[in-house]
């Protein structure tokens, strides 16, 4: 996990933004997902530092209405697209690497679809954005999402919650745990309930075929949300795309698996 203390604000359309940066070297963005207590430092805890020894100047910011960033008036999907297109903006960089993690895959192929600086673009583990699939993917996807609006917040249901997003509980799970419940509480708690009546996102998929950069694609094969054959149907919608699968791992991957997945990642930006 990051040490306590690190990280840093900006303000983005009137809005008081956290972001960890860290590193030097070409820049990455990190995109989080939407789940109850999702942030820069929780999604990303395990992996920020790991690609910033890598060579990397890494940019790990929180949403609107999650982590230590001001809620919005407008709690959309649509409007997290926007503050993010904005934060990247205020960093001034000539190109970047992108990657999101579930809800936050949506964004960042958003951000890939719509800013030629973006080099390179890895998606892990994203419902929102991955075409529906069979009956089964999505009575998965039903009870997922029914799973996340039932949680009310508590270190032992965020414990419970955690242990469905990953398979495996070894060192930092613990403290995780804790910073995820804090950040699932207060400000985020009243934005994750006034989430529940926006619109859908506008569907991107047959745009994905635009996409004129490399794409890798990250999925756990025992994701209790979103399932398998759903990352073979987004793999279809985008050409040239890598699609690597980890067998005994969640929907988290960068934390399920973190060092093969740190490998792999770090060659596909490398290469």
């Amino acid at each position: 996990m990051i040490a306590a203390g690190i990280g840093d604000y900006v303000e983005i359309d009137g809005l008081k933004t956290f972001y960890v940066k860290r590193g030097t070297g070409p820049a990455l963005v990190l995109v989080h997902g939407g789940s109850p207590g999702a942030c820069a430092r929780v999604n990303w805890g395990q992996n920020i530092d790991y690609l910033a020894d890598a060579g990397y100047t890494v940019y790990a910011f929180d949403q609107p209405g999650f982590g230590r960033t001001e809620n919005s008036s407008d709690y959309s999907l649509e409007y997290r697209v926007q503050h993010a297109k904005q934060f990247v903006d205020s960093l001034g960089l000539d190109s970047y690497r992108l990657m999101g993690n579930s809800q936050g895959s949506y964004i960042a192929a958003r951000l890939a679809l719509e800013d030629p600086k973006v080099l390179k673009l890895v998606l892990v583990s994203s419902g929102t954005l991955a075409p529906r699939g069979s009956d089964q993917a999505e009575e998965l996807a039903r009870e997922h999402a029914e799973r996340l609006n039932a949680y009310v917040p508590s270190l032992e249901n965020m414990r419970d919650l955690t242990m469905q997003t990953l398979l495996t509980h070894g060192d930092g799970f613990d403290q995780m745990v804790q910073e995820r419940y804090e950040m699932s509480i207060g400000k985020n708690e009243e934005a994750s309930q006034k989430r529940r009546g926006t619109p859908q996102p506008r569907p991107i998929l047959r745009e994905l075929k635009n996409l004129k950069i490399p794409v890798l694609l990250m999925w756990g094969a025992n994701d209790s949300g979103v399932a398998l054959e759903r990352s073979l149907l987004l793999f279809n919608a985008i050409p040239g795309a890598e699609l690597h699968i980890f067998d005994r791992c969640g929907h988290w991957v960068q934390w399920d698996q973190a060092g093969r997945f740190h490998t792999i990642v770090r060659d596909f930006f490398s290469r």
